[in-house]
């Protein structure tokens, strides 16, 4: 089997991996396992060396706060090699920082940052195999350059500046060796957690919500799907006068060569951006994921500073399309069912809704009053002209999601599976505005990209 590069030549699609070395994820479930297995084992060593640490006239404060530091560290450091599933975990831990007082989040803020930065590298040689497996063994005669230096990590490949052969800088894309296999047993590993998510959440259909979780990721090993939603993406906003989404240019099995974005990394606007700038980008981020489904017919579903640049030019560049996802059948009819139930907060006509659209099990008893009491704020937020993310508003709203108290009312709530993808990228792109500490005019947006769901509201007055 053969696949034609855009210069003519026949390449062999040779899914054959080199001989891996120190250098490449872990890809044995045993290996995997006893990584993750050693962190807690890590941390109670910590805690009891912390216990010593205070007998001899260390602060409780201070070794809490070094406790705190080297287990993130720790973390992350795994998270990072394992790469997989594992490393999306890591990217998706930002938004619970918000649930988390400052002193406390800190730590694992820094640690996600070099996580998302500076994961640990495949070596020359390595890229190199690869690159011959999936190219052919003249691959290099496909680039008038290729810079081994300062690659750039992703959750399943590293990515390589380089020069096409006719002369414009590119991403070369590289899966890592055995990240197919690593997957596969982390999935394995995932779906043998249900039990552990129907504890936590005991109202979800745990075990379907994963089984489309782990859909969601496996197509992130597919290349040639990403190639797909990123052309999709580049056609819809070309020449986009807020928008930059670069063009795919080839596609191998386990190599993706695209345009090359110089930009500002949202990492460093995070860290040093003024108000101004902050607000500003926040609001191309909200704009960009809700236009995604209007204007290529796909829901961005990878939101995270690693997957943002601010060109030069003012523009939002955007990279990494390989979780990318249409509406799920009947969304929109179901959000429209929702909107009026929820802007009046009419217990009786909200619980219909929730039974109505499969937000509860059913028979399941419901909480109106509570559950209406966790809505509302986010109702507020909706219908505010500008919704301020700051960290008091993040924490307080995550606080009460990830609060695993039986009295929880949202531990009553399921979620049908076939919108775990549209939760994923809310959840994410809440994440990252609350990074960004952005104000955004969420419903001026939502009103632009949504008038249908708008236009069920025309005669309906907040409760």
């Amino acid at each position: 089997m053969v696949r034609r590069d855009p210069g003519g030549r026949l390449f062999p699609l040779s899914r054959r991996t080199p001989a891996g070395k120190s250098d490449v994820p872990p890809t044995g479930a045993a290996v995997r396992s006893a990584k993750l297995a050693a962190l807690p084992v890590a941390y109670a060593g910590r805690r009891v060396a912390g216990a010593g640490r205070r007998v001899i006239g260390r602060s409780a404060a201070e070794v809490d706060r070094d406790i705190r530091e080297r287990t993130a560290q720790h973390v992350f450091a795994v998270l990072g090699e394992m790469k997989g599933c594992v490393a999306k975990l890591g990217q998706m831990l930002a938004i619970y920082e918000f649930a988390l007082p400052a002193d406390v989040a800190g730590p694992y803020r820094e640690a996600l940052a070099r996580l998302q930065d500076s994961a640990p590298s495949m070596l020359p040689a390595t890229v190199h195999a690869v690159l011959a497996d999936q190219m052919g063994p003249r691959w290099r005669s496909m680039f008038l350059d290729f810079d081994d230096r300062r690659p750039a990590s992703a959750s399943v490949g590293q990515v390589h500046r380089a020069i096409w052969h006719d002369g414009r800088a590119v991403a070369v894309k590289v899966m890592y060796p055995g990240a197919r296999q690593a997957i596969g047993n982390d999935l394995t590993a995932l779906r043998r957690m249900a039990p552990m998510f129907n504890a936590l959440l005991p109202g979800a259909d745990s075990r379907s919500v994963i089984e489309r979780l782990c859909a969601y990721i496996s197509e992130e090993l597919d290349y040639e799907l990403e190639a797909a939603h990123q052309s999709r993406f580049a056609e819809a906003y070309a020449d986009d006068p807020d928008f930059v989404v670069p063009r795919v240019i080839a596609q191998y099995p386990d190599v993706l060569v695209t345009e090359w974005l110089d930009g500002t990394s949202l990492s460093r606007l995070i860290a040093r951006g003024t108000p101004f700038e902050r607000d500003r980008v926040g609001l191309l981020i909200l704009r960009f994921l809700f236009s995604g489904p209007t204007r290529a017919g796909l829901l961005y579903g990878d939101p995270h500073p690693g997957n943002f640049r601010v060109m030069p030019d003012g523009r939002l560049g955007v990279v990494d399309f390989g979780a990318c996802a249409p509406w799920p059948p009947g969304y929109l009819d179901m959000v429209k069912d929702f909107a009026p139930a929820m802007l009046r907060c009419a217990p009786d006509e909200l619980e219909a809704a929730i039974r109505r659209n499969g937000y509860v099990a059913p028979g399941r008893p419901l909480d109106m009053d509570t559950v209406i009491a966790r809505i509302a704020p986010l109702r507020d937020a909706v219908l505010a002209p500008t919704l301020e993310l700051d960290s008091r508003w993040m924490r307080r709203q995550m606080a009460a999601v990830t609060d695993l108290s039986v009295t929880n009312v949202l531990r009553q709530l399921t979620m049908p599976s076939e919108h775990t993808t549209v939760a994923r990228t809310a959840v994410a792109g809440l994440g990252v505005l609350g990074q960004l500490r952005a104000a955004i005019p969420l419903r001026r947006e939502y009103e632009r990209w949504f008038p249908e769901v708008v236009a069920t509201l025309a005669d309906v007055r907040p409760g």
